[in-house]
């Protein structure tokens, strides 16, 4: 009794539930004098999702093999949940006989563990030293387990608490980095990353809608995959009260084990846990991949040793879609239980409002920037514009009022260049009114801008560049493509052959020299302008006649000159519709 005394205040005094389940069992042993023991749990489909033995050298274990799933007289106290005490287990009905390299064993004694009137698990106990178990054997092992149980439950209500507090410090740090402006797709890497770590998950991965994959991911800042694969077709069907969603989804990011394998690929949302949780907007979660008829492997999960416990829950996006979290563990540990696939749906919850609080605040801050510049725009036209054009008007009245030849140039000049003032702040109204990304895409300035900050990194220096008249309203689609184009071969052709110092670029929207009224004859014309070595006698081939057949694509021309100043000159000018 005083060993069983101590033994029950051992156990009282673990928090860690592995602590706890293996001192029970060597607790078990040392009071009956058994020579082994083992700890069961029994999980899900009347089975042992976990076996901790007590008594036998590791190496005797891994020469034994996989552990019991809970089959003869081991499944016998799973059916039958009371004390069983056998002299010979070996004479039972239901005595299924021992693996190879198993040491031999006779006497019995099991009993369950409860844990708040359900089962946990059962102690079972082999081969007493100098007899066989007896009736005191059982009463001491009996009391145990109720012991047992109540710090089995201390020790669960421990390890809950202990998780709820990594998922909820993972949950604030995705939320302050997204606060602090990181780009999203970076955080759905965050996402997978805590997911997979707190969990306990060799692998997690985010699945994104692929119906709507280019703006998801675009959205998101994922790259695209350049070969994705395709999971094996599923099965289609549809059970009441799901919603209809997107056909496949697609592998947008992945953490851990194989990761870089399995991004880009896509799994049917029909047939697989990933599309079940989109679709249901519930959890699911399995014991093992490849014996449910629910899931679908992803990538190298055809392996029998990578086929082990999976759980998916849904992962809200943005108010357009739904995407999922996915994580799965290898083969041989234990299944995502109650618990975790709670605190995992309900930290993918979390990660999606803020993503969401996050897309709120970049749309509100680049609202407020439009703002800002629309009232720019509105200051220059009303106030700059104004009183410049006033005061050119007054030189140019002032002009018939000076004698000297010279001083009345110079006053025109002046003029001239107040014209051009003028035409540069409005040039730049329009940009401050239609930068950026609009419904259609981003803007051709945008674009101009883009590919002048990219041929930076190759020339060692940043072309300049001059926008006039309202491109971005009046350039269509598919022709502001091809000036792009032009204008990325035209400065390519400057770092590759020109080694040029400097470089000047200039997009311009207006009419033509026909004469005819607004709206007819207007067209868009890029010059490219170096410093360079000049073409010499070299043919117009390649860049230049790839160039030109895009300018006769669109009815226009290209020119390519040689300034007196050294150089190359290039014109490329293309109607625009009426």
């Amino acid at each position: 009794m005083r060993s069983l005394l101590d033994a029950v205040m051992s156990l009282g005094r673990g928090l860690e539930l592995p602590q706890v389940l293996r001192g029970i069992v060597e607790a078990a042993v040392t009071l009956t004098n058994a020579e082994y023991g083992a700890l069961g749990v029994v999980g899900d489909g009347q089975r042992l999702s976990q076996f901790l033995p007590v008594g036998m050298a590791d190496e005797l274990v891994a020469r034994i093999g996989p552990s019991p799933c809970g089959r003869g007289i081991l499944g016998e106290l799973i059916h039958n949940p009371v004390p069983l005490r056998l002299t010979d287990l070996g004479r039972h009905p239901r005595s299924y006989g021992f693996p190879e390299h198993h040491p031999p064993m006779r006497s019995f004694l099991g009993v369950p563990v409860r844990v708040r009137d359900e089962v946990f698990g059962n102690l079972y106990l082999t081969e007493k030293r100098g007899g066989v178990f007896d009736a005191d054997d059982e009463a001491v092992l009996t009391t145990l387990s109720i012991a047992a149980g109540v710090a089995i439950d201390h020790a669960r209500m421990y390890e809950e608490s202990r998780r709820r507090e990594r998922w909820l410090e993972a949950l604030g740090e995705i939320t302050r980095t997204l606060l602090s402006g990181t780009d999203a797709a970076q955080v759905l890497h965050l996402i997978a990353e805590y997911a997979a770590e707190v969990a306990g998950a060799d692998r997690a991965v985010v699945l994104l809608p692929s119906d709507r994959d280019a703006g998801a991911r675009g959205a998101f800042g994922a790259s695209d995959p350049s070969s994705p694969g395709t999971a094996p077709d599923a099965p289609s069907g549809t059970t009441a009260g799901e919603v209809p969603g997107p056909d496949t989804l697609t592998v947008a990011v992945a953490y851990g084990q194989g990761a870089e394998r399995v991004e880009g690929l896509t799994l049917p949302v029909d047939g697989s846990l990933a599309g079940l949780a989109v679709r249901t907007g519930a959890p699911v979660s399995s014991p093992h991949l490849r014996s449910d008829e629910r899931a679908c492997p992803l990538g190298d999960e055809d392996a029998e040793e990578s086929c082990g416990p999976v759980v998916a829950v849904p992962l809200r996006i943005d108010t357009g879609g739904c995407g999922a979290l996915r994580l799965n563990r290898r083969a041989g540990r234990p299944p995502f239980d109650d618990t975790e696939v709670k605190l995992i749906s309900g930290f993918a919850d979390q990660a999606a409002i803020a993503l969401e609080l996050a897309q709120r605040r970049a749309e509100s801050e680049e609202l407020a920037v439009l703002h800002d510049r629309d009232r720019i725009a509105r200051d220059l036209h009303d106030l700059a514009i104004q009183r410049l054009f006033a005061t050119g008007m007054t030189l140019q009245s002032a002009t018939r009022l000076i004698d000297r030849p010279e001083a009345a140039e110079r006053v025109g000049r002046a003029v001239d260049d107040l014209d051009t003032t003028i035409q540069i702040i409005r040039s730049t109204i329009f940009g401050l009114r239609t930068a950026g990304v609009g419904p259609g895409g981003p803007s051709l300035r945008h674009g101009m801008a883009e590919a002048v900050r990219s041929a930076a990194r190759t020339l060692g220096f940043t072309p300049s560049l001059r926008i006039e008249g309202p491109v971005d309203t009046n350039v269509p689609p598919e022709l502001a493509e091809h000036v792009l184009a032009v204008a990325a071969e035209a400065l390519s052709n400057a770092a590759r052959h020109a080694r040029a110092r400097r470089v000047d670029i200039t997009l311009a929207v207006g009419r033509d020299d026909d004469g005819r009224g607004p709206g007819h004859g207007d067209t868009v014309t890029l010059t490219v302008v170096d410093d360079g070595v000049g073409l010499g006698t070299a043919r117009h081939t390649g860049g230049l006649a790839n160039m030109r057949a895009r300018a006769e694509l669109h009815h226009g021309s290209l020119t390519v000159e040689a300034p007196s100043s050294g150089g190359t000159r290039i014109t490329w000018r293309a109607p625009l519709p009426g």
